[in-house]
């Protein structure tokens, strides 16, 4: 007999989805404040858009960019120049790294203090308790679905890891998610953060924290990542193939942050941290192997285990087949990884010399709670070889 249903659900407080929807932010800002930091990339113009429906607004901006993957340090830059500044609130517009800076400066505005005070795995792991500075986040790409997440990852290059500041207090005060604003995204990046998003799909369907909401929004995003993300890489004018992988990311977005993750991303931590390697990128070089391994262990050691079934769906719902099974899953996954040309974890730096430690830390990581079986250490030293 199957145990009660029990789950939460939490998210943004206000999600706005469709083309065209960056014309929202203006309205939503004013009750805000006067004044906002803005978060953006390495090429602060491409958020000028927001500036410019702030100004409209009288509403001044302090500017404030994070090239590449956030760390530590540069959070903390980011908490002090909002607040010499007297930032009221926070406008994050840009891919994965950017919106989780944005979340993070705004948690510790809220609540003091430095970030390892409340960074997990690496800190002192102290909860964020106190609301966070307002965060209105802005994706410009379709994969991490952080815009709606509770957690904020941080490289600490001290440590050579990635961890995560993760709270409620994280949820973003609005999610604006126009599609229209991931065409001009390289190819490479489209296909990492699309096989990122497709992670974020997979991971959370066949998590140990599966549940029947989240089930849902894994199988809609799946069925639309299948038909659209090797599409979009190609043709990314197709306006209904941008919207589908949008939708993918941020449906991705929601079930993680409430049905958790698994191996690849327990890998993805500790690889991010010790190599200058993308984390779509990581995901994606990594999807293959672990699904693999994954199945392998199931079989060996967990046969009645309910993730064979959700393999087994996985497969019908990637390849759109009623009668496909789990290896059709890994098959489809592979080609496509193939197809968009995923490079390996040695790409990056990594080599196997680095397995063994990598293997450690990514057994320590707290993604790793989720999947759906222990992977014993020889297992994740195999997954890390085979990836390489």
């Amino acid at each position: 007999m199957k145990p009660p249903v029990r789950f939460e659900f939490a998210t943004a407080a206000r999600i706005i989805f469709g083309a065209g929807t960056l014309r929202e932010l203006a309205p939503l800002a004013v009750p805000l404040g006067r004044r906002a930091l803005v978060v953006t990339g390495r090429a602060p113009t491409r958020a000028r858009p927001a500036m410019d429906l702030l100004a409209e607004r009288q509403i001044q901006v302090v500017v404030f960019s994070v090239a590449g993957e956030p760390t530590t340090d540069r959070i903390m830059e980011g908490v002090a120049l909002a607040r010499a500044e007297g930032c009221e609130f926070i406008v994050a517009m840009g891919g994965g790294g950017v919106v989780d800076a944005g979340k993070a400066i705004g948690g510790l505005l809220g609540n003091g203090g430095e970030v390892l005070d409340y960074l997990e795995v690496i800190g002192r792991g102290q909860p964020l308790t106190k609301p966070s500075l307002p965060v209105v986040a802005i994706p410009t790409t379709s994969g991490t679905g952080c815009e709606v997440t509770r957690n904020a990852v941080l490289a600490s290059p001290a440590h050579q890891v990635k961890a995560s500041l993760r709270s409620p207090c994280l949820l973003p005060y609005a999610a604006i998610v126009d599609p229209d604003l991931t065409a001009t995204v390289p190819r490479a990046v489209r296909a990492a953060t699309g096989l990122d998003a497709l992670t974020q799909l997979v991971e959370p369907f066949i998590s140990v924290r599966a549940n029947p909401l989240t089930d849902g929004l894994c199988a809609e995003g799946l069925r639309r990542a299948a038909r659209s993300l090797r599409h979009v890489c190609d043709e990314p004018g197709d306006p209904a193939a941008r919207e589908d992988m949008a939708l993918a990311s941020l449906f991705s977005g929601l079930a993680l942050a409430n049905a958790g993750l698994g191996a690849v991303h327990g890998f993805a931590a500790p690889i991010g941290g010790m190599f200058p390697a993308p984390h779509g990128a990581v995901c994606a070089a990594l999807l293959p192997h672990v699904m693999n391994m994954n199945l392998r262990a199931l079989r060996a050691r967990a046969v009645q285990s309910p993730a064979l079934d959700r393999y087994r769906q996985l497969g019908a719902l990637l390849t759109g087949r009623a009668g496909a099974g789990a290896d059709d899953a890994l098959a489809w996954v592979s080609e496509l990884c193939a197809a968009l040309e995923i490079p390996p974890l040695r790409a990056y730096g990594m080599t196997r010399e680095h397995v063994p430690v990598v293997a450690q830390k990514a057994a320590l990581a707290s993604s790793m709670k989720g999947n759906p079986i222990a992977l014993l250490p020889g297992e994740l030293e195999e997954i890390l070889l085979r990836s390489l």
